[in-house]
């Protein structure tokens, strides 16, 4: 179990259930979602710790160690709704916990009904590392982070929400029913902790009917200026997103991993012909290039509109990183004979 383990879980699951978990409960479910493979055909009896999984939520007395127990069977009681279609899913998380006495280990299993939207995943899923959620403080924060990470790659850059939509979906409508203190409370603080502590960041905008705020637009964008950038994994939005993975995989020799296929495909805005025109271009300067992706991005994004003429690509002679000196060498030949000339 490690923080920079994956969570992933379908894109329809996650803004087609609404469920009301305590922060620390929350936790619970995504670290045990971090440690379910989405190659699995079933799930498995997940076991770890009891001492890893306090270290990773952060709890250092000694008292929480006993109340864990308490927090799975309360978990294990929570039932929430899935609506697919005209169908209205009621199920729990997990369908059993086993604790070894004297041990310090826990076994949980997820219940069955889940795994459609977390195993065998091939399209429209959301993966993100356990990293992002784990400091969190407010309750509210990890699904809304998981709602605008789903959303984040659709070609808009941004999604819009009623607001009493949202409420349902964070299970907040009975709790913040004044919009104001809606606001505050959810909004403004998760605002600032996914630009604090997770990849992604996000502006929103109110919209309202009339003087009543009904709905608000959320402008998502990556979090450049913290460290969990480099922990961001992969949001797939739409099928043929998912299909040209693949092809930019194919069409790079290099190894690469879906996200730098993924950053290059949203460089290009989505043109492959232009990847592989600016790949071809870098087999003629491919020496110097040690990062392919990084050198394949800012190709594509500058020269989107003309590739031809705004980007001469040739080849450069170094040694060591270092360019060569340029050389007129039929002068130096010339100086050459003479020096031998004189040296007889």
């Amino acid at each position: 179990m490690d923080k920079k383990y994956l969570v992933t879980k379908s894109n329809y699951f996650i803004m087609n259930c609404n469920y009301d978990l305590s922060l620390e409960e929350q936790k619970i479910i995504l670290t045990l979602a971090s440690m379910v493979q989405p190659n699995d055909e079933e799930f498995k009896p997940y076991i770890f710790k009891i001492a890893d999984f306090m270290k990773l939520l952060g709890i250092e007395t000694k008292t929480k160690y006993t109340e864990i127990p308490k927090i799975t069977k309360n978990l294990m009681k929570k039932v929430f709704e899935i609506q697919e279609g005209n169908r209205i899913i009621q199920t729990a998380w997990v369908s059993g916990v086993i604790y070894e006495k004297g041990t310090g280990m826990v076994t949980l299993k997820f219940n069955p009904d889940l795994k459609p939207y977390m195993l065998q995943l091939k399209e429209k899923f959301t993966q993100y590392q356990l990293a992002n959620i784990l400091s969190m403080k407010s309750k509210y924060s990890p699904r809304i982070y998981e709602i605008l990470k789903c959303n984040k790659f659709k070609k808009q850059g941004y999604i819009e929400i009623e607001v009493e939509e949202l409420r349902k979906l964070l299970k907040a409508e009975k709790i913040y029913t004044l919009y104001a203190d809606f606001k505050r409370k959810v909004i403004l603080q998760a605002q600032k902790e996914l630009k604090q502590k997770t990849d992604i960041s996000f502006e929103f905008e109110e919209i309202k009917t009339g003087r009543k705020v009904t709905s608000l637009k959320f402008l998502i964008k990556s979090n450049v200026y913290n460290k969990a950038k480099e922990e961001t994994a992969l949001s797939l939005e739409e099928d043929r997103d998912f299909n040209y993975i693949d092809e930019i995989k194919s069409i790079l020799c290099e190894k690469i991993t879906s996200l730098q296929a993924k950053q290059i495909y949203d460089a290009a805005e989505g043109d492959i012909d232009l990847i592989k025109e600016m790949y071809k271009r870098s087999e003629f300067n491919r020496e110097p290039i040690k990062n392919i992706v990084g050198w394949l991005i800012k190709a594509v994004s500058i020269n989107y509109d003309d590739p031809v003429e705004k980007i001469k690509l040739k080849k450069v002679d170094r040694f060591n990183e270092f360019p060569q000196r340029s050389y007129d060498f039929k002068k130096l030949e010339n100086n050459l004979l003479r020096w031998s000339v004189k040296g007889e």
